[in-house]
């Protein structure tokens, strides 16, 4: 580690302009959360595994930021010469650099792993002593990691309609009329998940995500996909091409999104017939000499792409796929059912076989059969670890039709690390599993027709007092946000509260949200709705059709760690009373996909 960091700095000093200071996010060219080993920049530097985090190196120090699901698990993976910075604790990257940097300090990243809001959220707070944020022309991390692994060359697949239920014929209509209706003439897709749902496509380029490093642009005439073309077989350039759609090189986005801007990029391909009759009424063209603005979310956009373009003919706002995709249509919510059913009764399979496991080899009483194997002796010859539960775990999904993988790694968690949020056993320093300390899964699985994500917390022996408290007050908190029934324009953050109130009975919380949207054969964690005490949950109503995860939880450092983790789909309910015409807008966090266990 100390010779990394040395190497980073001796590229900052010869940098033009030298550096004073490099950001390194933790993020990939598309802002994705979960990102491919090629990308995983900050973990390379820092030693910390956690999919959130940011890592700021200066010419004395070196800081990792990250939030409170990884605060234990951050301070036993980083060596003595980083400090850690806790999120909602400690001061801001922005404010410390504005802070503790000289003036007129300059702050190395690579525009291409930050986002257009996050860039100049820093570059307001640089200002006010001249400080610059440099956009570096290439990652001085890769120029370090000599064992950086290669990008991945795995094959796009064209998603059945069977399983998305929408034609990629109806997506692109539906987003071409949202351009003219906000006078939008095209519009840069570069969220992975995003880029998947609307041209029907999956791959495997990031673990757990079902999706394929490529960008998109739609325009009212046109649309492009730009991935590495060795992942296109000619079977799926052919059907890609079907629905209108040109394919070109990854890299050629940046070329593309310069022709973009000065209008070029339909007349320099030469296409026209790529509306596939998505504007029958004739509307687009109608609009298309009036409409001059390029839509960019400046959430999930890089800051390289965006620097390309004319701020002042730029529509900055959030995309309109991220609700189009979270609201679910019917074939993807069967879809999710079932895959839950399938999913539910592998969780099933593998508590019964871990509790006859835990009699046989600990003598513990038992889940279900209590008492019944309390006399006998543990075995000296055999044991279960945490990486071995979850291997079994995942050997029962294995079994299910239409199973393509996990959905994220299992967190297999026994006593002390069970208190570690997103805790990650390791097969050469996992835990042991003890009848006598709590047992926490959080696990899911990714299906053809859905995605799953689902956390059950047992106890084989005897739990204390204070564990049985703690854990009913979850499970209250969990049952009460499941039972919500919430009229027209609520959003997460005001039902959050919903499922800490028990705990708070007893002055107990807990730092992470309460849920989290789901794809559909996609990503575990999908926006742009949550379930959440942080403001950006303020940000989107929930909506029938919507899918949440509803997971509080307690966590005694050192010692146990408590949660339960259902999916609800939200629906819309019938109110005997209609306050304010809300009434019949009523919604109800009320079909749960999971299973409960006694």
């Amino acid at each position: 580690m100390a010779e990394i960091l040395s190497a980073l700095r001796s590229l900052m000093a010869s940098h033009s302009p030298p550096l004073h200071a490099l950001i390194v996010p933790s993020e990939d060219y598309h802002q994705s959360e979960y990102v491919s080993d090629r990308d995983k920049r900050r973990e390379f530097v820092s030693g910390f595994t956690g999919s959130a985090g940011l890592a700021l190196i200066t010419k004395d120090e070196a800081r990792l930021w990250t939030d409170g699901r990884y605060f234990l698990q951050a301070m036993q993976q980083l060596s003595d010469q980083w400090q850690l910075m806790r999120i909602g604790e400690d001061p801001s990257v922005d404010s410390w650099i504005s802070d503790n940097l000289p003036r007129e300090a300059a702050i190395g990243v690579d525009p291409w792993c930050v986002s257009v809001d996050t860039a100049q959220r820093w570059e307001r707070a640089f200002a006010k002593n001249q400080q610059k944020l440099i956009q570096t022309s290439s990652n001085l991390v890769d120029e370090v990691w000599k064992n950086q692994p290669p990008a991945e060359t795995n094959p796009v697949i064209v998603h059945p309609l069977e399983f998305a239920g929408r034609s990629v014929a109806e997506k692109l209509k539906d987003l071409r009329e949202k351009l003219a209706i906000e006078r939008a003439r095209g519009i840069i897709i570069t969220a992975l998940d995003e880029v998947a749902w609307l041209y029907n496509i999956r791959g495997s380029d990031v673990s757990y995500c079902p999706v394929v490093h490529a960008f998109a642009i739609v325009t009212l005439n046109s649309a492009f996909l730009y991935v590495d073309k060795r992942k296109v077989s000619s079977k799926v350039s052919s059907s890609i091409q079907e629905n209108g759609i040109e394919v070109r090189e990854y890299g050629a986005v940046s070329s593309d999104v310069a022709l973009l801007a000065s209008n070029q990029l339909d007349k320099d391909t030469g296409l026209s017939s790529g509306r596939n009759d998505v504007c029958e009424t004739g509307t687009c063209e109608a609009e298309e000499n009036n409409n001059d603005l390029i839509w960019v979310d400046p959430a999930s956009c890089c800051y390289a792409l965006f620097s390309k373009l004319d701020a002042k003919k730029m529509l900055l706002q959030q995309s309109p796929l991220a609700l189009a995709k979270a609201l679910k249509n019917p074939v993807e919510l069967d879809g999710l059912r079932n895959a839950h059913i399938r999913d539910g009764a592998a969780v099933v399979q593998y508590l019964v076989w871990l509790d006859k496991q835990m009699q046989e080899i600990y003598g513990a009483s038992g889940y279900f059969l209590e008492g019944k194997g309390a006399s006998k002796k543990r075995s000296e010859t055999m044991k279960l670890t945490e990486v071995t539960a979850s291997d079994k775990l995942e050997g029962f999904r294995a079994t299910k039709e239409h199973f393509r993988g996990l959905s994220f790694p299992t967190i297999s968690s026994v006593g002390p690390n069970a208190a570690v949020i997103h805790y990650s056993p390791q097969p050469e320093t996992c835990a042991e599993l003890d009848p006598d300390s709590i047992y926490l899964f959080d696990s899911g699985a990714q299906y053809l027709d859905g995605t799953t994500d689902i956390t059950r917390t047992v106890h084989f022996g005897k739990p204390s007092e204070h564990e049985k408290a703690c854990y009913t007050s979850v499970l209250k908190g969990h049952i009460a946000l499941g039972n919500a029934r919430f009229p027209n324009g609520t959003n997460g953050h005001a039902l959050d509260i919903l499922a800490r109130i028990p705990l708070w009975r007893y002055g107990l919380d807990y730092r992470h949200g309460t849920g989290h949207g789901i794809g559909s054969y996609l990503n575990v964690h999908e926006g742009p709705h949550l379930i959440s005490f942080r403001p950006q949950a303020r940000n989107v109503p929930l909506q029938a059709s919507m899918t949440v995860t509803d997971e509080p939880g307690y966590y005694a450092d050192g010692n146990f760690g408590i949660r339960l983790e259902n999916v609800l789909v939200i629906k819309e309910a019938d109110t005997e009373f209609n306050f304010g015409d809300k009434g019949r807008d009523t919604y109800h966090l009320s079909i749960s996909l999971g299973h409960h266990i006694r």
